[in-house]
């Protein structure tokens, strides 16, 4: 039997320190870093999406950013295919591949846990659904596919009409993507709620300080239009109603504080269902450096 490729998966909220103590695993344990992330495989997306610089990076090879241009549709199944590669490169080089990222949907894909169904765009529904709020989609989904409803952000329109195609796809049997089985360590970092909170909020601090609004003038300036914005989520949302006059800045910031807040609790829940998730404190560092160590003496 063909001896299954390693691959450390760390997981968790949004500023939960997981590229920091990916990084640290990257440097002992002579690895790589494979984002897992929705909106930093984007050229440009950089302060809002929180990617991590090439200074952090301390000289550890990262994959998965910068890959597609922002005008662009990147979707799960790209991220799939694209992951798959980069991790079949690093191994092959001898290295350890590690996921790193808080797009719980995109590593489920990438390793397995879920199997994608690889369903044509129909761009008849698409233009129906266009019409559509998005709290109407996403009463459509839940009518349609209440679990995939739990983990999506209700608030993004191109998520849930994609959703929506899936689920109402007439192929009786879609083709299933098919992806190689890995070895995975699973580790999530998941810090108590008031730190968690905390550090929601310094990080959000520290990119309106470094330029996330002129951040976002510039991916305007670029031709990036006001509805692919609002259609990366989160960040973007907020910038281009900040960026249109409909939100001053002070309710920029509070809109930002309480939107990033309930999408990490939105991770946890999505999480939450991986039993082999083994769970720490960021503090945790050598308790966590242990077991990966450990995990990889193990053949």
């Amino acid at each position: 039997m063909k001896k299954r490729q390693k691959v450390v998966a760390i997981v968790g909220p949004t500023a939960s320190g997981k590229s920091a103590f990916a990084i640290e695993i990257a440097k002992k344990y002579s690895g790589e870093v494979i984002s897992a992330d929705s909106r930093q495989v984007y050229k440009g997306l950089n302060i809002g999406a929180g990617k991590v610089t090439k200074k952090e990076m301390r000289g550890v090879r990262h994959h998965l950013l910068d890959i597609v241009s922002p005008k662009k549709v990147f979707t799960a199944h790209d991220y799939a295919i694209a992951g798959q590669k980069a991790i079949a490169d690093i191994g092959k080089r001898g290295k350890l591949p590690i996921i790193c990222g808080g797009t719980g949907f995109y590593i489920d894909a990438l390793v397995g846990r879920i199997k994608l169904s690889h369903v044509p765009v129909n761009k008849e529904l698409r233009a129906q659904l266009e019409k559509k709020l998005a709290a109407e989609l996403f009463a459509q989904l839940k009518r349609l596919d209440s679990k995939r409803a739990k983990s999506i952000d209700r608030n993004n329109k191109r998520r849930l009409i994609r959703a929506i195609e899936i689920g109402t796809s007439t192929t009786l049997h879609p083709p299933r993507l098919n992806f190689a089985e890995y070895e995975v360590l699973w580790i999530g970092l998941a810090p108590e709620r008031d730190d968690l909170r905390e550090r929601i909020n310094a990080r959000l601090k520290e990119r309106l300080r470094r330029g996330m609004v002129a951040e976002a003038k510039r991916l305007k300036a670029a031709g990036l239009s006001y509805k692919r914005m609002h259609d990366l989520g989160l960040e973007y949302r907020s910038l281009a109603r900040y960026l249109k006059g409909e939100v001053s800045r002070a309710e920029l910031e509070t809109e930002l504080r309480f939107a990033i807040w309930h999408y990490a609790k939105r991770q946890m829940t999505y999480w939450c269902r991986n039993k082999d998730i083994r769970w720490f404190d960021p503090k945790e560092t050598k308790t966590i450096v242990k077991i990966v160590s450990a995990w990889l003496k193990h053949v």
